[in-house]
């Protein structure tokens, strides 16, 4: 049996012909784009095209697309933007968002003695509305800053929910769209969220390339200074074939997407299934509408098994995780598992699957033969 990917949720491969289309520009088009000769000119009408099919998936306009490296300089840039140059006072979020965010956060809590506001999470993953909008009747100026799709539990938030009530106390409202841009309409004209961010390789594209989406109202201040590129937004030379490469996988992710879907939440449901067959106490993490392409498993073993379980797994060749890639390494609990489990569940060993459109049921059927064998 080959390599068995079950780690999605961390990152993708690229798709076959996102990398064609990235060696035809690095091969014929390496005119830098703020020049004003010809091979230039065309380069950057490659970036502005790119532009405009990302900003077409969204239904917005293309000026309010940035492009960026990736998702945490996204969420860094949106969150100290708002409290340096929106006058942002207090932000409200959750202890269950990717470390990027959280440490942003706290950075402005430092920085600027920013007032940081918790909601509560409920026992099923979810953010408690209520005390939402409760701590919203605060009129301070404030920003939301929730996650759409948890990255370790798939907990989605109702982003829509959110947006409204964000106008309705006249905050503003950031939300890491990280793990679904590319896997779910985000219809931007009808969910009136301020920010969102994406990162290319979470949707077989390539690393080193993403995107912000900040609502024309919002005038950010650059993070990184120094030349006039993207609108003065962001300085430094662009990577064409980065951002093409990240406009034809998102074009290709959406193009794809109901076929995609359709075959992703049968994979997941099939090793739900056998999982529950197999391990009849297993447990699983989250909420039951959890989203399509992860599972987040808490098993029965001794603390003995599980102390070797992912390594055992790698060597029979399966890659899955056991919570936030970033993560991964280390002995801490998951700090996101820690919202919602009580200490005696949080020791059980947790493992984060997560499918994408190559795996297949054969690749299933070997993950249970590998946990029974463990």
């Amino acid at each position: 049996m080959n390599q068995i990917y079950l780690d999605n949720a961390a990152t993708t491969s690229v798709r076959p012909e996102v990398v064609e289309e990235m060696v035809k520009i690095l091969t014929n088009d390496f005119g830098n784009p703020s020049s004003t000769y010809s091979i230039g000119r065309h380069t950057k009408a490659l970036i502005e095209a790119s532009r405009k099919t990302i900003a077409k998936q969204f239904n917005v306009t293309a000026s309010e697309i940035i492009f960026t490296s990736c998702g945490t300089e996204g969420n860094n840039w949106i969150i100290r933007s708002s409290v340096r140059d929106l006058g942002i006072k207090r932000i409200i979020t959750t202890k269950m968002e990717h470390h990027c965010t959280l440490y942003s956060i706290k950075e402005m809590e430092k920085e600027y003695g920013t007032k940081i506001d918790y909601v509560n999470v409920l026992p099923n993953s979810e953010i408690d509305f209520s005390h939402l909008e409760e701590l919203l009747k605060d009129s301070q100026p404030t920003l939301i800053s929730l996650m759409h799709v948890n990255n370790e539990v798939g907990t989605v938030l109702d982003l829509k929910k959110v947006a409204n009530l964000a106008q309705q106390y006249n905050a503003l409202f950031h939300s890491d769209t990280v793990q679904s841009v590319g896997k779910v309409e985000i219809p931007l004209d009808e969910i009136p969220v301020d920010f969102i961010v994406a990162s290319a390789h979470k949707f077989h594209g390539p690393k080193g390339a993403g995107f912000v989406f900040i609502r024309k109202k919002n005038v950010l201040k650059p993070l990184i200074v120094g030349g006039e590129q993207e609108k003065g937004m962001r300085a430094g030379t662009e990577a064409p074939h980065q951002v093409v490469g990240m406009a034809k996988a998102l074009e290709l992710s959406y193009q794809d997407l109901n076929k995609d879907r359709t075959k992703i939440t049968e994979l997941r449901d099939y090793c739900k299934a056998k999982l529950q067959e197999t391990f009849p106490d297993v447990q699983f993490n989250g909420n039951g509408s959890a989203f399509y392409n992860v599972l987040n498993i808490r098993l029965p073993f001794s603390p003995e098994k599980a102390a070797m379980m992912l390594f055992q797994l790698d060597m029979k060749g399966i890659a899955v995780s056991r919570g936030s890639a970033c993560q991964s390494g280390s002995q801490k609990p998951s700090h996101v598992l820690a919202e919602f489990l009580d200490e005696v569940e949080i020791k059980k060993p947790s493992l984060r699957l997560s499918f994408g459109h190559e795996n297949k049921k054969e690749e299933i059927d070997y993950l249970i033969d590998v946990l029974k064998s463990i």
